[in-house]
């Protein structure tokens, strides 16, 4: 027979999305990073036709 799962704490809840929240900031500003190097011609790692 199925047995409800415990609640997850509020703390919890928020602790995970923080996290995740943190890793998109990071990811966003990894990207307007390369996008301002591309524009400017800085890029090293990036190749990209003309």
């Amino acid at each position: 027979m199925a047995v409800p799962k415990k609640r997850t704490s509020k703390s919890k809840k928020n602790m995970r999305k923080s996290t995740w929240k943190q890793k998109t900031a990071k990811e966003s500003l990894k990207a307007l990073s390369l996008a301002k190097s591309i524009l400017t011609g800085n890029s090293k790692g990036f190749i990209y036709p003309n």
